[in-house]
């Protein structure tokens, strides 16, 4: 039979937890569409490059990811990392396309 402490003890290392804060980066939004020239679109995209740093930097080996190994394996930061990738990719992606649409004009 478990005792009260073992059961909290497992429960404690089958939940994820992240101990790593990653920056968020959020969809280019309809308003933010409409209205970003293309010097306001090259200012987003480096700013999304520079999170993307960010993100590397964070994830990068220190005493945080010994403790989240200890904690669950890692698993808590490698979800919250990889979710991080994700949005910064996606809005990096949604830029350039915006971008390549509105700013790329075709020369006679």
């Amino acid at each position: 039979m478990l005792k009260p402490t073992s059961l909290l003890f497992a429960l404690m290392l089958l939940t994820g937890c992240a101990l790593k804060q990653y920056p968020q980066s959020a969809k280019v939004s309809d308003e933010e569409a409409q209205t970003y020239s293309c010097a306001t679109l090259d200012q987003e995209i480096a700013k999304t490059h520079s999170v993307q740093q960010q993100i590397d930097k964070t994830g990068e080996f220190d005493a945080l990811t010994v403790i989240g190994f200890i904690g669950d394996f890692g698993i808590g930061n490698g979800i919250v990392k990889a979710s991080a990738n994700k949005h910064a990719a996606a809005r990096l992606s949604e830029l350039e396309q915006l971008k390549t649409v509105r700013c790329h004009h075709p020369t006679a």
